[in-house]
């Protein structure tokens, strides 16, 4: 069983999406969780995520959550969305960085470290940033599922 865990800033765009996109791929034996290193409990997936979500036939039900010791140790594998974010996951939780990686990283792209962040952005940037997503996830979950 695989435990995938996406965490961004809030959890309310970048890893929202991320868990949707890999949860509506339905990849045996892959479960998938997402949570944000200053989120806030309870809060709504962001308005223009939610669009793109619905844009592309992507079932969500999405409240945020702040990452926890219970989320890290659940997951089989965390990726982030940033390095910063990698890093602030590895700080408060250094049992995790054996299984902590940016999901560029992760997906076996060199170059900036970063998933773009659509927050503020009007729908367009949404729909750039779940594209980004949906090519990095196809690639990491073909690196993943060889294991």
């Amino acid at each position: 069983m695989h435990r995938v865990l996406f965490v961004c800033t809030g959890n309310t765009c970048r890893s929202p999406m991320a868990e949707a996109i890999l949860k509506s791929k339905n990849h045996e034996g892959v479960e998938v969780r997402s949570a944000g290193v200053y989120a806030m409990d309870g809060a709504s997936a962001s308005s223009n995520s939610i669009t793109v979500m619905n844009e592309n036939s992507i079932t969500h039900n999405h409240q945020s959550s702040l990452l926890t010791r219970a989320d890290v140790e659940w997951a089989t594998v965390i990726l982030a969305m940033t390095l910063s974010h990698k890093q602030a996951i590895i700080s408060n939780f250094p049992q995790a960085s054996s299984k902590t990686f940016t999901l560029k990283a992760f997906a076996g792209e060199d170059g900036y470290p970063d998933v773009s962040d659509p927050y503020g952005g009007d729908v367009d940037v949404y729909r750039a940033t779940f594209a980004e997503l949906e090519r990095l996830i196809d690639k990491a979950m073909s690196r993943l599922l060889k294991k």
